[in-house]
């Protein structure tokens, strides 16, 4: 599972700014709750990428509210493209192995 949470959490900021635990909340629901990162993973991830200038930051008041809403950067949107071709290409071999199949040549 190494990279998901990034992946995730990209993806969707890719497709409009979001707060914290907006993210938590739209990773339950697109996943059909298969996959529940929390806060706990949340926004370590959104600070990490944020650091290594992946993502940006701003603060919004909405609704009386103040939030913390993330942005990807053009750094993230190459990430975001790293990422899902090394889970597309993780995602084919295992599943290759489940159904029986060689994902390139076993050494002898």
């Amino acid at each position: 599972m190494n990279g998901v949470p990034e992946l995730l959490i990209l993806k969707l900021l890719q497709q409009r700014e979001m707060y914290g635990y907006e993210i938590v909340q739209a990773i339950r629901v697109r996943t059909g709750t298969v996959i529940e990162a929390g806060e706990g993973v949340v926004y370590p991830v959104l600070h990490g990428l944020e650091r290594d200038g992946e993502l940006t930051s701003r603060r919004r008041t909405v609704n009386g509210r103040s939030r913390i809403y993330y942005s990807v950067t053009t750094a993230g949107a190459h990430r975001l493209a790293d990422l899902t071709e090394a889970w597309t290409n993780q995602a084919a071999a295992i599943q290759e192995m489940l159904t029986g199949g060689h994902h390139g040549k076993v050494a002898q």
